[in-house]
């Protein structure tokens, strides 16, 4: 272990629209960090905030005192943390704080506590915006212990809550995405009501704000809808895959969740051609529901 009883040293793994910014963060806090990411370039400039940027693995893990995953999804996260299992040492921690199944999160628990190797699942909800400003949600699920040893790097990043044991946190995460997803699609509806009954929809969307209505997602995403900006800050294909995570949990305790599984249908019907377009892309897809009618939001060029 290389780092200090103060700053631990730290591997992070996956430098994308999420990791850059949440690396960022630990680095300016003083921690010492090497990145690694399959596509290197996308690390590199991280080296000017003085990350090691790591050709490989093995490279960044081996001696680390805690390795922290923010990776596409469970599948991913299972298959590097395989890869890394050679080079990881009794002692470390673990933090994966992508989005993935529960099960998906055990999975990798029981692989690392073979090596001794401690593992906390710890989603995060607040985009982009969230990550660089360290104020997001964090959603741990864990030994009390190992919490504790990571509390001070997760309120670099945000605001962390221990919800469970390991599993719980990729639950309460499925929670969250319920909401918002639920959210945005309602927002959506609203917006494109609006319009179609000849209220101008900002107008009214600021004369709601302040009531029961509000909410970030009225805040935010209203306004990317009446701006017609749709460019990537949570995507489409995120929303639809913690949406398909949310519906096979709900199966797995044997519960029905039908708004939920019309709002899957949704995003899902925009996979095709928006995968990667901002969350706020919703309006789209409700549009096209209503093309028939000719009803469309605002006189803006989509932007994407």
């Amino acid at each position: 272990m290389s780092g200090t009883a103060e700053k631990p040293e730290i591997a992070f793994i996956g430098i994308g629209l999420m990791g850059f910014p949440m690396a960022s963060r630990l680095l300016e806090a003083g921690y010492p960090l090497r990145a690694w990411n399959r596509t290197r370039e996308k690390a590199l400039p991280l080296a000017k905030a003085g990350a090691q940027v790591a050709a490989t693995l093995e490279e960044a893990v081996k001696g680390a005192d805690v390795v922290m995953t923010m990776l596409e999804a469970g599948p991913v996260v299972k298959e590097i943390v395989q890869s890394m299992l050679p080079y990881l040492s009794a002692g470390m921690l673990v933090i994966d704080m992508s989005s993935t199944k529960q099960s998906e999160a055990i999975d990798v628990a029981q692989m690392l506590a073979a090596k001794q190797v401690a593992f906390i699942d710890a989603p995060v909800s607040g985009g982009v915006v969230g990550a660089s400003a360290g104020t997001l949600a964090i959603m741990a699920g864990g030994k009390q212990e190992d919490f504790l040893r990571a509390e001070p790097l997760f309120k670099v990043l945000g605001r962390p809550t221990l919800v469970g044991p390991v599993g719980s946190g990729q639950i309460a995460k499925l929670c969250n995405q319920l909401i918002v997803g639920g959210t945005v699609a309602i927002v959506a509806e609203a917006m494109l009501l609006a319009q179609a009954g000849g209220a101008d929809p900002a107008a009214m969307r600021q004369a709601i704000r302040g009531g029961f209505a509000e909410s970030r997602i009225l805040e935010l995403h209203g306004q990317r809808m009446l701006d017609r900006d749709f460019r990537p800050g949570g995507q489409i294909k995120t929303q639809a895959k913690d949406h398909a995570n949310i519906l096979d949990a709900a199966a797995e305790a044997g519960l029905q969740i039908p708004l939920t599984a019309m709002v899957a249908e949704l995003f899902n019907s925009l996979l095709e051609d928006h995968a990667t377009a901002d969350q706020a892309a919703a309006l789209l897809a409700v549009e096209k529901i209503n093309e028939d009618k000719g009803i469309r939001l605002g006189k803006s060029e989509d932007r994407f």
